[in-house]
């Protein structure tokens, strides 16, 4: 057993889960486009699947930003002086590992938060960190970044990391609230550290999405499974074709499921029956690419100012820190 003191702070009901899905997908198929909500694609299998399209040879992202991590992990802790990192999305906080270990090679690691939906994950990684280093103080809050940032615990010296290209995943608008929302929760000085895919020809982005192998086509269809599952649904993962496009204004990969023919679902859990015609499409994920002086505006449109971008040697990714310089308005 560790040493360290490991607290877990639960923000989410037990129920959450299921209230939430309920709501969640009454929205999506009360609306034209059909948009599911990308969270309840990382069930056990679902979160397995991603695992192993990170792994995948063009699924660049994950090996660049720890590339980058490994190289910069004892910059970012000596230019920040943080003693308390918060990590959203944690999950394993694998990659974070090697982010962590240059913040305690500097003799400044405290305390670290990380934040999931997950609290066995949590609890799991938590052990781990806290037997990896002798003295740090784990704080663990089991709730979602983007309804939770008020409960992260206070501090001296904060950085909050949001690793992966996770920022990506929200809508042009959804991000701004989002950031927006983080931002109001640093005080001016304190650090977010933000992992952030960069655009590069459109067919080497989308065959990161889009692996012979099919990995991403299972794991996109998952979220049909994960609804049969949960609310009892009679979705025929047969019926939809995986269809990853490249937006070219937006900059960014839809990851969408495509109906082959007219058909009618029922949604028992909802009392609901859908009507999906032939090449109607489900909106299930996207991945936004950046420019780094658009990212740097719309960092610095809420109160946050970029300090440094590091990429990867091919250039694939980035990796911005940030601090917080403003009030909000």
């Amino acid at each position: 057993m560790p040493d360290s003191p490991i607290t877990v702070d639960v923000r989410l009901p037990s129920d959450w889960a299921a209230g939430e899905m309920r709501d969640d997908i009454r929205r999506s198929f009360a609306n034209r486009p059909i948009v599911l909500p990308p969270k309840w694609l990382y069930d056990d299998y679902g979160s397995d699947l991603f695992d192993q399209i990170t792994r995948l040879p063009q699924y660049y992202p994950t090996e660049a930003e720890r590339s980058i991590l490994v190289s910069r992990a004892d910059e970012i802790a000596a230019v920040t002086g943080a003693d308390t990192i918060i990590e959203l999305g944690s999950g394993t906080s694998d990659k974070t590992r090697t982010l962590l270990d240059g913040f305690h090679r500097g003799g400044q690691l405290r305390r670290f938060t990380p934040l999931d939906v997950s609290e066995a994950t949590l609890v799991e990684a938590a052990t781990t960190l806290a037997e990896r280093y002798d003295g740090l103080e784990v704080h663990a809050l089991v709730g979602d970044f983007t309804r939770h940032l008020a409960h992260l615990p206070d501090g001296d010296r904060r950085m909050v990391a949001f690793l992966g290209g996770t920022v990506g995943n929200f809508y042009v608008e959804e991000r701004h609230a989002f950031l927006g929302a983080l931002s109001d929760q640093l005080r001016p000085g304190e650090w977010l550290l933000l992992g952030v895919d960069l655009v590069k020809d459109f067919q080497r982005i989308l065959a990161a999405y889009h692996d012979v192998a099919g990995l991403t086509a299972r794991f996109i269809k998952n979220s049909l499974t994960v609804l049969n599952r949960n609310l009892d649904a009679d979705f025929d993962l047969g019926a939809f074709d995986y269809v990853p496009l490249w937006d070219d204004l937006e900059e960014r990969v839809d990851m969408r499921l495509r109906s082959l023919m007219p058909q009618r679902v029922r949604i028992d859990g909802l009392d609901l029956d859908v009507a999906l015609g032939e090449g109607e499409e489900l909106r299930v994920e996207i991945s936004a690419k950046f420019r780094p002086e658009k990212f740097t505006a719309e960092l610095s449109d809420v109160g946050l100012d970029v300090f440094r971008l590091w990429t990867d040697e091919n250039e694939d990714f980035g990796l911005v820190l940030a601090r917080r310089v403003t009030e909000q308005a």
